[in-house]
């Protein structure tokens, strides 16, 4: 990944094509709505959190692969401090002193070469990190000459690094692979569909609810709709990946439509557990940055794997 290749690559300009189509078609809707006198005011807040957003992500993969996991590797810290806010957490610098150092070290072995094999990424340190720190963040206690209330924070700054930092940071560890912009601009566009196809089918079709204790809004049409378009996308999308056999346009679209969901469900359990709405208000619209990139967790490290196993990161 770099400025030159993606001028030169046919996939970026085809999303970019893709993308400012559907920003023009959207705003174009909503300014019609807006002129025959229809309330669009909490869906033009969101349409103009992606004018936002959408400029810095094609912006940033556009820049090349450093940029790249670096602002993976910012989203994943900044994802964590709400977290660690939201739970209090944050108050303890100890631990979240560990995650942050931790988190950006995936960063730092995800843009360094393999010693051994020349690759870039250092894949083996990247899979070995969560020993080292859960080990470190289970043996700070001890350091700390402390037991009173260390087990939940303990548990929290664990949670914190592994699903906030390690799986999503496999966002950004594809962008070592041979068919980095592929992979990336699907799974940013597919996952981002997935949870409009959802929230579309749940509204026009949406009876009974999914999960009514964990999110009430979500519904069994909502759900078993943003499978059906996920499954489909891999297959309009095929030009991300051309490599990919009829087996894993199939797996490509049941993770981001079953993992999508799951990766939605879990912050909205969190959230509600500890009784927030939202994780933060960094994005208009939006909510925080893991309101946004939530989804993206179980995506991401499942479909790298995946890659991975079935063709290699080349």
């Amino acid at each position: 990944m770099s400025i030159e290749l993606a001028i030169n690559s046919a996939v970026f300009l085809r999303y970019l094509v893709i993308v400012g189509g559907l920003l023009l078609f959207a705003g174009v809707v909503l300014g019609s709505l807006r002129l025959a006198g229809r309330n669009v005011a909490s869906p033009l807040r969101t349409y103009r959190g992606w004018l936002v957003m959408i400029p810095i992500v094609l912006g940033t993969l556009f820049l090349g692969r450093e940029a790249t996991i670096l602002g993976v590797t910012l989203l994943a810290a900044v994802g964590f401090r709400e977290f660690a806010r939201a739970t209090g957490l944050y108050e303890d610098w100890w631990m979240t002193g560990v995650v942050y150092v931790a988190i950006f070290a995936l960063g730092a072995v995800s843009l360094v070469p393999d010693p051994r094999l020349g690759s870039p990424g250092w894949y083996g340190f990247f899979m070995a990190t969560p020993v080292f720190v859960i080990a470190l963040i289970l043996f700070l206690p001890v350091v700390r000459n402390r037991a009173k209330g260390e087990l939940q924070k303990v548990a929290l700054a664990i949670l914190g690094f592994v699903y906030f930092g390690w799986m999503f940071m496999h966002l950004g560890f594809l962008a070592n692979t041979t068919n980095a912009y592929g992979y990336l601009l699907f799974l940013v566009f597919a996952v981002e569909i997935n949870d409009v196809a959802a929230y579309t089918f749940g509204r026009l079709f949406g009876k009974r609810r999914l999960r009514e204790r964990i999110s009430p809004n979500k519904t069994l049409a909502g759900s078993v709709g943003a499978v059906a378009v996920s499954l489909v996308m891999p297959w309009l999308l095929w030009f991300s990946f051309p490599h990919f056999n009829t087996a894993m346009l199939v797996l490509t679209g049941l993770i981001v439509g079953v993992g999508g969901q799951l990766g939605d469900l879990v912050i909205s359990y969190i959230k509600r557990d500890i009784g927030i709405k939202d994780m933060g208000a960094a994005i208009q619209g939006h909510g925080g940055i893991l309101d946004r990139v939530d989804s993206m967790i179980f995506v991401a490290p499942i479909f790298f794997h995946t890659v991975r196993w079935f063709s290699g990161m080349g």
